[in-house]
């Protein structure tokens, strides 16, 4: 009896002996396999950050698709747009080209000494705001300081709103981009939660959010054309504003003279008072 349980007990301890070292080589070989794969996926997955963030603007851009390119080319031909109106409102509303230095002294002496034909020869000589209104006052000087107050008047509104119209221009561009950028980033998303339900969801977060930030670039572009436009309509508005001030001064120093005329013919035209009645 004692012989069987040795034995029987021999033959578990070297079971148990055996079993440990199968599940020791088990686990060794097992192991490393496991850690290859994880080293496999953070290294595909570095690798992907990587490709993502080296990707610049541009190259975002043109990942947009047909759609995208058709906003952007939109959004770069209202760029162009903008830049000529700002450089030709630089060439055109200046003082120096809205009130040649001079002109106004010089007609002004003129029509002191009745010369209204020849101020009106310099006026035309030298074409510019002030000279268009001006004209239009000489022109109905024969009627009196009121006539040609009206005929002032009316040049410099129609002068003014002339000089505005244009500036009008960066206002529409200034509103309409951003708009046009937003028209971009929503047809963008739209395409991208199309993918999604095409696939029936096997897509994932990172291709829905790639979708995402290509389509907002529209966005940043629009908003990249209406900040300077604002800017420089806001500008150039209160630029025409103060000309358009200082254009009405000179035209009416420049008719002071047809005033104080006006005022003297008034005051001798007056009929002598009536007797008192009895």
């Amino acid at each position: 009896m004692m012989r069987l349980c040795t034995r029987i007990a021999g033959r578990r301890g070297y079971n148990a002996l055996t079993s440990g070292v199968l599940l020791g080589i088990f686990l060794a070989g097992t192991a490393p396999s496991s850690v290859v794969a994880q080293d496999v996926e953070s290294a595909t997955s570095v690798e992907a950050t990587a490709e993502v963030e080296s990707q610049g603007f541009f190259e975002i851009v043109l990942s947009g698709g047909p759609v995208g390119w058709g906003i952007m080319f939109l959004l770069f031909a209202l760029s162009v747009t903008s830049f000529y109106l700002v450089i030709d409102q630089l060439i055109t509303i200046r003082r120096t080209t809205l009130m040649p230095e001079g002109l106004a002294e010089q007609v002004q002496q003129l029509l002191a000494g009745g010369q209204v034909r020849d101020a009106d020869e310099v006026c035309r000589s030298r074409p510019s705001f002030l000279s268009f209104v001006l004209v239009h006052g000489l022109s109905e000087v024969d009627g009196g300081w009121t006539a040609a107050e009206k005929a002032l008047e009316d040049a410099l509104a129609e002068q003014a709103a002339r000089l505005l119209r244009k500036t009008e221009y960066l206002s529409v561009i200034g509103n309409i981009a951003p708009m046009v950028g937003l028209l971009g980033t929503v047809m963008g998303m739209i395409m991208a939660f199309q993918r999604v339900a095409v696939t029936q969801g096997s897509a994932g977060a990172a291709d829905l959010a790639e979708g995402i930030y290509q389509a907002l670039v529209t966005t940043v572009g629009g908003l990249i054309v209406a900040i300077p436009s604002l800017g420089a309509f806001a500008i150039f508005r209160n630029r025409v504003d103060q000309f358009v001030a200082e254009v009405a001064y000179l035209a009416q120093q420049v008719f002071v003279p047809l005033k104080r005329r006006s005022g003297k013919t008034v005051r001798s035209g007056k009929s002598p008072p009536a007797p008192p009645a009895r």
